[in-house]
C-alpha cells in the first residue's frame, strides 16, 4: 500500500507515521494479496480534538473512516477498527453476491466459518419514506434541511435537472451530492 499521510494543525513525526503505517498495515490480512492501492490519512487537531481521516481506493470498493479522540493514537486505533469493519461487511456481501472469477470476489480471503456472515443479515430496511420532489436550487435545498431539522435533503436541482442530495457536515458547513455517470 502507498500511503500519502499529512497533517493540519500537527507535525506528523515519524512514530506518528510508523504507527499509522502499522496499524493501517493490518487490514492486508483480509486479502489474497496485498493491495497497491493509495491509502489517504490526514490528521487534525482541533480544540484540543484529535482527528484521523482514512481513505482507501480499492478496485471496485472504497473504504473510508473518520474518527476523533483526545488522543492521536486512540483516533487512528479507532479508525482501524471502523476500516476493518466495513471490510468485512462488504467481504461478506461480495463473497455471497459474485461467484465468477475475475469479479470483486477475488479481493477478499476465504474465510472458514466466517462468524461476521450473519451482520449482513441483520441490515433490513425498517421505513419507507415516499414523497413529491419538487425543483430547487442548492441554496433552497439546503433552507429546506435546516427548517425541516434534516441532517440532508434529497431533491431536484433546477439547474442541472437531476436528484442531488445536501448534507450538514460534522463542522456545519454543508456538501452536495452529484451524480457521476
Amino acid at each position: 500500500m502507498n500511503f500519502n499521510i499529512r497533517g493540519e494543525n500537527i507535525e506528523v513525526t515519524n512514530a506518528l507515521r510508523e504507527y499509522v503505517e502499522k496499524k493501517v498495515g493490518r487490514i492486508e490480512k483480509y486479502f489474497d494479496t496485498p493491495p497497491t492501492s493509495d491509502v489517504k490519512v490526514t490528521m487534525k487537531v482541533v480544540k484540543d480534538v484529535h482527528s484521523v481521516e482514512v481513505t482507501i481506493l480499492l478496485p471496485g470498493v472504497v473504504l473510508r473512516g473518520e474518527e476523533s479522540n483526545e488522543d492521536m493514537y486512540a483516533a487512528i486505533d479507532l479508525v482501524v477498527e471502523k476500516i476493518e469493519r466495513q471490510i468485512r461487511k462488504h467481504k461478506t456481501k461480495i463473497n455471497r453476491k459474485f461467484r465468477q472469477e475475475g469479479s470483486l470476489k477475488t479481493l477478499f480471503k476465504e474465510e472458514p466459518n466466517n462468524k461476521n456472515e450473519d451482520e449482513e443479515d441483520d441490515i433490513k430496511v425498517v421505513k419507507t419514506k415516499r414523497f413529491n420532489i419538487k425543483p430547487m436550487d442548492v441554496e433552497e435545498a439546503i433552507l429546506q434541511m435546516d427548517m425541516l431539522g434534516h441532517s440532508f435533503f434529497v431533491f431536484s436541482n433546477s439547474e442541472t435537472e437531476e436528484m442531488n442530495v445536501v448534507y450538514k457536515r460534522k463542522d456545519g458547513r454543508y456538501g452536495l451530492i452529484e451524480p457521476e455517470f
